[in-house]
């Protein structure tokens, strides 16, 4: 088991994602990842929204969170630096690392519910608070 820190972030009425596609099945999954050692969910929430999509973060409010293999923590945060789809986190580089593809994009709100966010229940927060 092991903490995650994940982002939630709005442009245009649109939210970032991180399509994956892995072992035959598509699905999405918020920005984030492993809070290291030392590191606190906020502190992995900028690291891992670098890392994953080539952004600069500044982390807001706690929005969720959900206990699943560990405690996962979403937080509402900004852009404040970098394009999505410039990360250059091991999900990229590491070409030995075989955990499937990752294609950061952004989703219209209105369409979250008609794909396999995971996890759901913060997808459906999500569309309630912002659509």
């Amino acid at each position: 088991m092991r903490d995650r820190g994940s982002c939630i972030l709005m442009k245009d009425k649109k939210i970032a994602l991180i399509k994956r596609i892995r072992d035959g099945m598509v699905y999405y999954v918020f920005p984030g990842g492993g809070i290291e050692k030392g590191e606190t969910p906020e502190e992995a929430t900028k690291r891992e929204a670098f890392e994953e999509l080539g952004v600069s973060i500044i982390v807001k409010d706690c929005f969720a969170e959900v206990s699943y293999n560990g405690i996962q923590y979403f937080f509402i945060a900004d852009i404040i630096e970098g394009k999505i789809g410039d990360g250059q986190g091991e999900e990229y580089t590491d070409s030995a690392r075989n955990r499937g593809v990752y294609q950061p994009m952004w989703v219209e709100i209105n369409d979250l519910l008609s794909l396999d966010i995971r996890p759901i229940e913060v997808a459906k927060k999500a569309h309630a608070k912002f659509a």
